[in-house]
């Protein structure tokens, strides 16, 4: 009993760790597009994108699942860890030199400029440091130790903005990427190891590469899936509708999300490892899970219809942003995707953690085919819409999640979700309701936000008899 408080005292100090990094770099993040959005144009961000998915698709390869072997199992050692890192590495040093032999290759094909051939082989060399972090943030997540990882991220994130947005100030354009890119990958390994120490040790154990890889591949498949889903489909539309087209997607994508990687980016890195812990007490997850699923709804419904409502706003309000004036249909379709598909991710690592990994695997083959078959006639017909519209559909598939979940454990979903919905509503019905009657852009931001938070907060009270600020704080304080 004393370790189950333990762990759940780990979980939550590291999930409030995790919110106030993710928060901090959303600020940070909001703040650096707004400078960059003005100084920078929808090609530069394409072509970032562009880049940024081709080391992706090395970074899968690089570790074939190793790294969540090492988390999931409940003891590990020596052999183990130094058998981990040795693969990685011997596989990390290949791709980075074959994707240095194919620079010639990838330039011609995209027609990148110099500065995104440059961008390309910094970001060859930060993966390369990056792989140096893998076995100390190991450590640290296994003793769910995030506000560690945390520190290091907000450095990390606070070092990569500033230097692109002083770069980009100065008229370095794409560059101003590679420098933020080189400065974070090498404070980044630094810090990670005066916090976490591990000398590194090269050799392999036959013993602890059969354990490793039992888990590690199909968890790794999985990965692959995420892979061929997301960055290969920003290849793919960089070649097809352009630069610019995929500057536009991204940016909305980006925003469009922004509440569901804040809020369920934060709770999946920490559920992994404490669902793989408490696999045994089917009980316990159970509770956890109708939690999880209650406390999410409640911060991701009203923080959906805000942007939802404040966006077009910011686009005439701030200066020269209306250049993404054309993306906010896209953001529209991305928002209530996230929406629905926050439904889904807390049972792929309820699926993870509790050793399914195949099932989680089948859904991410379906969620890849699903995409590809549907992405390549509303790209033909619909240009730009496809994409937006390939995750719109796809996000209903959360149903079909639930009810695999419903055979591995029991748990409540109407209940923990009825009350910020409805509550929900009436905040939407509030805030655009009264916008007419607001004359400035300005005024109308701020009112949104004014009424739309007390509107949530008031109907929760009155419909429910909830104080959800008192209960929130109670939650964490219990």
């Amino acid at each position: 009993m004393e370790e189950i408080v333990v762990l759940k005292a780990k979980s939550i100090t590291s999930v409030l760790s995790l919110f106030f990094q993710t928060g901090y770099s959303a600020f940070l993040g909001l703040l650096a597009n707004l400078f960059l959005t003005i100084l920078l144009s929808p090609k530069v961000f394409g072509i970032y994108i562009t880049v940024l998915s081709i080391i992706s698709l090395l970074n899968y390869f690089s570790d074939v699942g190793l790294a969540a072997s090492l988390i999931q199992r409940k003891d590990i050692d020596n052999d183990d860890v130094k058998t981990a890192f040795t693969i990685q590495q011997v596989l990390v040093i290949s791709l980075v030199l074959l994707g240095f032999f194919l620079t010639n290759i990838v330039v011609q094909f995209y027609g990148l400029p110099h500065e995104g051939q440059m961008l390309y082989w910094v970001l060859l060399f930060g993966f390369l440091l990056s792989s140096l972090k893998t076995i100390p943030s190991v450590f640290l997540e296994r003793k769910i130790q995030y506000q560690k990882i945390v520190f290091v991220q907000i450095i990390e994130n606070t070092v990569f903005y500033l230097t692109v947005i002083i770069f980009a100030f100065k008229g370095f354009g794409l560059i101003s990427f590679a420098y933020g890119v080189l400065f974070r990958s090498i404070i980044g390994v630094i810090i990670i190891y005066s916090i976490s120490f591990w000398m590194p040790k090269i050799g392999i154990s036959k013993k602890s590469i059969k354990h490793l890889l039992s888990f590690g591949l199909p968890f790794q498949s999985i990965s692959l899936m995420a892979l061929v889903k997301d960055d290969l489909v920003n290849l793919f539309l960089g070649k097809i509708i352009g630069f610019e087209g995929l500057g536009y997607i991204g940016w909305a994508k980006k925003w469009g999300e922004a509440p569901l990687r804040i809020i369920m980016d934060s709770i999946s890195r920490v559920m992994f490892p404490l669902f793989s812990r408490l696999q045994s007490d089917k009980l316990r997850i159970s509770k956890l899970i109708e939690k999880i699923i209650y406390y999410q709804t409640l911060i991701l419904v009203p923080t959906s219809i805000l942007i939802f409502y404040a966006m077009p706003l910011m686009i005439k309000i701030i200066p020269r942003y209306h250049k993404w004036e054309m993306a906010v249909p896209f953001f529209y379709l991305f928002v209530f995707a996230s929406l629905l598909s926050s439904f889904s991710t807390p049972f792929i690592n309820l699926f993870n953690g509790l050793g399914k990994v195949k099932l989680s695997f089948l859904f991410m083959v379906f969620w890849t085919s699903l995409t590809w078959i549907l992405i390549l006639p509303l790209t033909f017909f619909f240009g730009f819409y496809g994409y937006p519209l390939t995750i719109f559909f796809l996000s209903f598939s959360f149903i079909f999640v639930l009810y695999k979940a419903t055979k591995l454990i029991t748990f409540n979903i109407i209940a923990p979700v009825s009350q910020s919905l409805l509550s929900g509503i009436v905040m939407a019905l509030m805030i655009f309701s009264v916008h007419s009657f607001i004359a400035s852009n300005e005024m109308r931001f701020i009112f949104a936000i004014i009424l739309g938070g007390s509107t949530y907060y008031f109907s929760h009270l009155l419909f429910f008899k909830k104080n959800i600020i008192k209960e929130f704080f109670l939650f964490i304080k219990t």
